[in-house]
Order: structure tokens, then sequence, then C-alpha cells
């Protein structure tokens, strides 16, 4: 299964389950920011009913998914070596080149989302400055990630517990001034339902993404297949509350859910606690971004040093830091396109996002099956519960769900989206005509 070895490890400062945990909660979550236009979309009753139900079509069957998997293969670049282990090379490559192509999304946005919401304080940042505000953070938290997961840790840390306080006190606030039924409407009166229905849910879909990211840095964390099993059956819980309950508190507060939008969180504290807590919360939007893009980086810059490994990829890119460890290389080069990216706006994108981000998701739980048909030999500390009902509820429901979000996608994703996805194939061929021609010229020469 070309398992990396541990002595290419060796140096990685590995993380405890403590970090590790506000690493996934960074990555997966992050904060109730991003689903506020859902409330406008789909209803207020419709989006807490999401926010709730969601998860057990999606992020749960995943979770189960990756922790019986990392328990099985705890390496470096997780779920593109579960896929290939389970269906072969193109497959496992598709995994990570969607994997590593989706990431380009994500974090230029981050990065330019963090530097909206500074110019609320700062309007002169503009044109070639909201850039160069964007890029120096993404060097920033590039010299983060090339110090090791020990130090992404330590900043999601502090990130996150900046995060809850504002959080934590508008759901306290909004809960003790609760006028209103959060519920109603259930959905927006007078709208289509593939509005209502399909947009919200791709929302939902992003919000609840990225449970089986954490794999690929499996070799990074101390006792991967207890640690990592542990983490997501704290994570899960941690991150619908996140984003129900201070919807819920907001809701029932305020009841003005056709005012919802983009950012609308930091209005929503202002009414609800004043100045002080509307201020807190931006801030806290704002290092929410940053939080979202500094784990962005440490679990996506693990793909194309495992690619690289695995001959689809330049060799230069498997390079680790000499002191910290780290594929130094993989992370200047992709937080180099993060910033390329961060010179657009980059709101349409996300939608192909999902498109990229549904399909690993796909692999990755038929992989459950794969490893379990070609690897039963593998010892597995956890196991997905409920025998084979749980194997095809685990597969099942992300599939489901994978089919009903890419039926009603918008006409941008509708449009790219399957544009996004049939590059990976192309890029794989290519690159095995160009291995099979070095391969060729080396038989010749010897």
């Amino acid at each position: 299964m070309n398992a990396p070895s541990s002595s290419t490890t060796s140096a990685v400062r590995k993380a405890s389950l403590f970090y590790f945990v506000f690493v996934m909660f960074s990555y997966t979550t992050g904060g109730p920011f991003g689903l506020e236009a859902m409330v406008t979309t789909s209803g207020p009753g419709m989006t807490l009913l999401y926010l709730l139900l969601i998860p057990f079509f999606w992020c749960i069957p995943v979770s189960l998914v990756s922790a019986e998997l990392t328990t099985a293969m705890p390496v470096e670049g997780g779920f593109y070596r579960w896929s290939r282990a389970a269906f072969g090379d193109f497959w496992g490559f598709l995994a990570g080149w969607w994997n590593w192509s989706a990431s380009f999304l994500l974090g230029g946005s981050y990065a330019v989302l963090f530097t909206d919401y500074l110019t609320f304080y700062f309007p002169q940042i503009v044109g070639w400055k909201h850039w160069l505000v964007s890029f120096i953070l993404i060097a920033l938290i590039a010299w983060i990630n090339i110090r090791g997961i020990q130090m992404v840790g330590k900043a999601a840390t502090v990130f996150e517990i900046f995060i809850f306080i504002p959080v934590i006190a508008m759901i306290v606030l909004g809960l003790a001034k609760w006028h209103h039924n959060p519920f109603v409407p259930l959905v927006p009166p007078n709208q289509a339902f593939s509005k209502v229905f399909g947009v919200g849910l791709a929302l939902g879909l992003w919000l609840y993404s990225g449970y089986e990211q954490l794999s690929t840095v499996a070799e990074e964390v101390e006792n991967p297949q207890r640690s990592y099993p542990r983490a997501l059956a704290l994570v899960v819980p941690l991150s619908i509350a996140a984003y129900f309950l201070p919807t819920f508190a907001a809701l029932a507060a305020l009841g003005n859910w056709q005012q919802w939008k983009d950012g609308y969180f930091s209005t929503a504290a202002l009414l609800i606690g004043g100045p002080w807590l509307g201020n807190l919360m931006t801030i806290a939007a704002m290092v929410a971004n940053v939080a979202l893009l500094n784990s962005t980086v440490l679990t996506t810059t693990r793909m194309p040093f495992a690619l690289a490994e695995d001959g689809y990829l330049p060799p230069f890119l498997t390079r680790r830091h000499p002191r910290y460890g780290t594929p130094w290389i993989a992370i200047l080069i992709s937080a180099a396109i993060y910033a390329s990216l961060a010179l657009h706006s980059l709101g349409d994108l996300i939608s192909i996002y999902v498109w990229l981000r549904a399909a690993t998701t796909v692999l990755t739980v038929l992989s459950a099956w794969g490893m379990r048909r070609k690897h039963p030999e593998l010892p597995r500390t956890y196991r997905i519960p409920g025998g084979n009902l749980g194997l095809v509820y685990v597969i099942a429901m992300p599939l489901a769900m994978t089919y009903v979000v890419l039926r009603y996608s918008d006409p941008i994703a509708l449009r790219w989206g399957p544009w996004a996805l049939a590059a990976g194939p192309v890029v794989y061929f290519v690159v095995k005509w160009f291995a099979k021609r070095a391969a060729q010229k080396a038989d010749k020469a010897g």
C-alpha cells in the first residue's frame, strides 16, 4: 500500500489529543459564521432543521468511516491513501487531486473574507491594499504551518477560545430575551422549491464537511488510532452546537429572519448585547477566518506531499523542513496559489468547491467497504458500529445527500462543477504518460 516508512516522519513534532481537537474543530467549523444567508434563503425553521439533521446524513457517517480507517491505516495522506488501497491508483489519485484542487478555492477565500471584515474598521483597505493584507495573512499562516502541527494546534486553541467568548455571550443573552418562535416561518413564503431546498442544503453540506480531512496528518498526531476517534466524538457534537445554538438564540431574541445576510451575526450581537458584543463578534468572525485558513493549510498541504511520495507530482514536494519535519515546499507552493486567488472574489466558486468536496467524500465512505473487502487483515481498534447495517448507513446517507445537493446546485455550479471533476482524470492520464516516457528513456539509457 506504499505507506511511508516511520523514518521519514521521525522528525515531526506530534500534536496531543487536546490540541488536535482544536485543530479539527477549527478546520470543520471555526465558529457559526458563514451560515447567515441560509436563514433568508431556506427560512429560519428549515435552517434550524438543516443544522440538526444534516449531520446524520453527512458528517456523522463520514466521521465513523474516518475513525475506522484511521485506526486501520494511520498514514500521511489519509483518505487519499485509503481510496488508493481500496480501489487502485486511478481513484486514489482522483481523491487526492480533487481535494487539493478544492483547497485552492477555500484558502484564498478565507484570506479575502478576513480582509473584508477588516475594512469595516479600515475602509481605506481597497484594491492592491486589500490583496496585500490577504497576502500577509497567508504568509503568516504558512510560517506557522512550517513550524509544525504543534504550533498550528496552539494557534487554533487560542483562536477558538477567543471565538467562544462572544458566541457564548450572545447565546446566553439571546435566550434571556426570547420573544419569538425561531422556527416560524418554516420556509420563506412565495419562494421556488429549488431555491428553498437546494441552495440551503448545499450551504449546509459545506458547513458540515471536512471531518475526514484531518486524516491527512495522522502521522503527526500522538497515538492516532486512539486520538482520531476520540477527537471526532468530541468535535461533531461541538460543531452542531456551534451552528445551532447561536442561530436559535438570535432568531428567538430578534425574530427578524428577513434581514439575515452574510456577516449578520455581528449585527445580531450588536442588537442583543450592545456595541461591546457587536464589536467582539466582528473580531471573532475575523479570527474565525484566520483559524480556518490555518487549519486548511495544515490539512491540504499534506496532499501534494503524499501524491509526490507516490510519484504523481514532482519529488521536490516531498522535501521536509530540516528542523520541523514539515513538507515546507508543499506548504509554500499551496500558499502561493492561495495568494494568487486572493486577487479575486471567490463567492461563486464555493459552490464549485461543493462538487469537489462531495466527490472526495463519496470515495472516502466507499473506501470503508473497499478496505474491508481487500484488506480485512488490518487491525481496527475502532469499527463502525452496527455491523453490515452500520456499513450500509455510512455509505448510503452521504451518497443520497450528494445526489440531492448536486441535483439542486445553482447554475454556476451546474456549469463548472462537472468540468472541475473532469480535470482530475485528464491530469492523471497526463501524469501517467509522462511517467511512461521517463521510464522508456531510462530503459534506453540503461
